[in-house]
């Protein structure tokens, strides 16, 4: 009943709640990065989901451009060589706060994630998305943030997130989702768990290769 029917009427409700109440930031932030960096505000990624048959398919998540303009088109950050210095200065705080995932509130309106779930996965996340698959995590909607983003976000290896995942989906409920809510909000006032420019993997292949 939660997993089929509250839970997306709770989405519904509180992102057109969002959208409307939260004009005014959407308005300055959109300002802050023209100015920074002139070009389009939003930047669109490409994630993996799964649909009703539990095939792979693809959908468009909204950001707030962080980049700049001269950035490499449709690389992952982790990819670029030194990504750093494509960041713009509002970008930076926008990722240091996460607010540069709030434009996902519309995704969550228009059904195609959820306020609380496994994180969607990069368009080329296979490793990611195959070790899901293990745990069960595919088998429901992403989310905006989740029980991994809580227990160490970029820092995680992939099996590790991937259990974390599955474990979400087994627990599933709205006093488990409120859990992760306000969990969210305290690790991004901690800045808990942000890796710039890659992941846990990521961080752990290149330790590897400088031995």
């Amino acid at each position: 009943m939660y997993k089929n029917c509250i839970k997306r009427i709770i989405d519904v409700v509180l992102s057109g709640i969002g959208i409307i109440v939260l004009t005014p930031i959407w308005l300055i932030l959109a300002i802050a990065i023209k100015i920074d960096d002139p070009g389009p505000v939003f930047f669109r990624q490409k994630r993996i989901a799964q649909d009703m048959n539990g095939e792979k398919q693809f959908f468009q998540i909204f950001k707030y451009r962080s980049m700049k303009m001269c950035t490499p088109h449709d690389t992952p950050t982790h990819l670029l060589e030194n990504p750093e210095q494509y960041i713009t200065k509002i970008g930076k705080f926008l990722r240091k706060t996460s607010l540069d995932e709030l434009p996902q509130i519309f995704n969550i309106f228009f059904g195609q994630m959820s306020i609380i779930g496994p994180r969607p996965a990069l368009w080329n996340q296979d490793d990611l998305y195959e070790e899901r698959e293990k745990y069960g995590a595919n088998s429901v909607v992403p989310g905006l943030t989740g029980w991994a983003q809580i227990n160490g976000r970029d820092e995680l290896e992939i099996d590790v997130k991937a259990k974390l995942d599955g474990e979400y989906v087994r627990k599933m409920s709205f006093l488990f989702d409120c859990r992760c809510f306000f969990g969210t909000i305290f690790s991004v006032l901690r800045s808990d768990g942000v890796v710039e420019g890659g992941t846990g993997e990521m961080k752990k292949k290149e330790k590897e290769e400088k031995k």
